[in-house]
């Protein structure tokens, strides 16, 4: 698994903080559907997966006092996954309203 990790050009640990992030936001909704639980810790895993090492390098590059450790790096992996939730739970409600088929009263 490491290995494809590393063919794709991101971090095994990266992505299962974002996996936690995601995880953790589909279980603290109050309605639980099957697509969050499916759909939330897969988008927190890419989000973070691809965003994240940009994220921190630019923070740093905005001068951050950030630590030059992998507990940095995870945290924010972490918070990314668990924001990418709150995008992909609007898109989805978003994209559900959209082609919903209206009901006629």
């Amino acid at each position: 698994m490491h290995d494809l990790f590393d063919l794709l050009g991101i971090k095994g640990p990266v992505v299962v903080a974002g996996l936690a992030g995601g995880v953790l936001r589909a279980l603290s909704r109050h309605r639980y559907k099957l697509r969050e639980m499916v759909a939330s810790p897969i988008c927190g895993a890419l989000a973070a997966a691809y965003l994240t090492l940009p994220m921190v390098q630019y923070s740093r590059a905005t001068g951050l006092p950030l630590a030059n450790d992998d507990t940095t790096t995870l945290a924010a992996a972490f918070l990314i996954g668990v924001c990418a939730m709150w995008i992909s739970d609007i898109l989805f409600e978003v994209i559900v309203r959209r082609f919903r088929p209206s009901t006629e009263e």
